[in-house]
């Protein structure tokens, strides 16, 4: 953390992740190469430079396509939130498999063009006004724009210099992005397919990216809708189920979510998204009254909301009281940075317990 931009540190499970990432991607690349040339059924002979280009094509949309599941299947079961820290990475490869894709494309099909080739490659084909025939390239075009762009802006450099809101809305061009790719995919090369097995992941793939994200909100919004129905004050959990130094994480009626920390017989609530990045603070663990967020490593003291001194930042705090052993959170936030006095455990509750 800083009060000026400093440069994230790599960890030791940074490496391993990028380690499988590219292991992952080569030998996606391999088989497609190598092992499965016969099994993709072109309707017509398909020469090795296209056979290139279509296993970069290929590989980049299933990249992107477990990109996109790795947010609601970590919404849906925590276990994948380790998956969740790192896929910055995952998009920059991604992207840069897509370039791959591109520059064999451009290459083979426009290398020989009388006119420049990316002039080539946008007036080539101007049929926009129908289905059959589309220019399908435009779509691919965008989708690699986006991907660009996201990968560039993807460090942490720039997130501080346009800040987390701005950084956010940039970063949803995934979306569209995707929908591009699949217009390009289905509009494209599917048309060149026999065999059922290429359209069948395809469109496995894509809905995969659907249902999950309908999932997750569908588990969020039930959840949501559970704790708020005749209560102003919601339901967190009984204080027993909140292990020392660490939190359970609530949502709330607006979908924000709250993280109760306990710490030394007492509990104290503070929003669960870091001002950095929007991390899981809830995931962190409290040293020395201090949460550390799991991904960049900002801290917080929970009773205040407030980073250290030198640092600035602030994260909204939240007013909590029992009623038994039962933990209640108010829904609405005080400000970033407001004291809030931490609530003592019942005593029933504090053997063993750190003075």
């Amino acid at each position: 953390m800083s009060v000026k931009y400093t440069p994230v540190q790599w960890t030791r499970s940074k490496w391993a992740y990028d380690a499988a990432l590219v292991a992952g991607t080569g030998l996606f690349l391999w088989v497609f190469l190598y092992l499965t040339p016969e099994a993709l059924g072109h309707a017509r002979p398909v020469d090795p430079a296209i056979h290139r280009m279509r296993a970069f094509g290929a590989c980049a949309f299933v990249m992107l396509t477990v990109i996109l599941c790795i947010g609601p299947l970590a919404r849906l079961d925590t276990r994948f939130l380790p998956l969740l820290y790192n896929r910055r990475h995952f998009g920059v490869l991604t992207c840069s498999v897509a370039l791959t894709h591109a520059f064999f494309a451009l290459n083979w099909y426009f290398a020989f063009s009388p006119t420049e080739k990316y002039a080539a490659l946008l007036g080539s084909n101007t049929s926009y006004g129908q289905l059959a025939g589309f220019p399908y390239e435009i779509l691919g075009v965008f989708a690699l724009l986006a991907m660009l762009l996201l990968a560039v802006t993807s460090h942490d450099f720039w997130l501080k210099f346009l800040g987390p809101p701005l950084w956010k809305r940039i970063h949803y061009l995934i979306y569209p992005a995707y929908a591009a790719l699949i217009g390009h995919v289905g509009l494209g090369v599917m048309q060149d397919m026999q065999n059922p097995i290429p359209l069948a992941i395809f469109v496995i793939g894509a809905g995969l990216v659907v249902v999950l994200h309908l999932a997750a909100a569908l588990k969020e919004t039930l959840a949501g809708d559970a704790r708020a129905r005749g209560h102003n004050w919601v339901r967190v959990c009984d204080a027993g189920d909140i292990a020392e130094g660490r939190a359970r994480i609530a949502i709330l009626p607006d979908g924000d979510r709250v993280a109760v920390f306990r710490h030394q017989g007492q509990l104290s609530a503070i929003a669960n998204a870091c001002a950095h990045q929007n991390g899981p603070l809830g995931e962190g663990r409290i040293l020395d009254c201090l949460v550390t967020c799991p991904w960049h490593g900002f801290q917080y003291d929970v009773t205040t909301g407030r980073s250290p001194a030198p640092f600035t930042e602030k994260i909204p705090t939240y007013n909590l009281r029992l009623e038994g052993e039962t933990v209640l959170v108010d829904p609405v936030a005080n400000p970033p940075g407001t004291p809030v006095p931490p609530i003592p455990l019942p005593p029933t509750l504090l053997t063993g317990e750190v003075a």
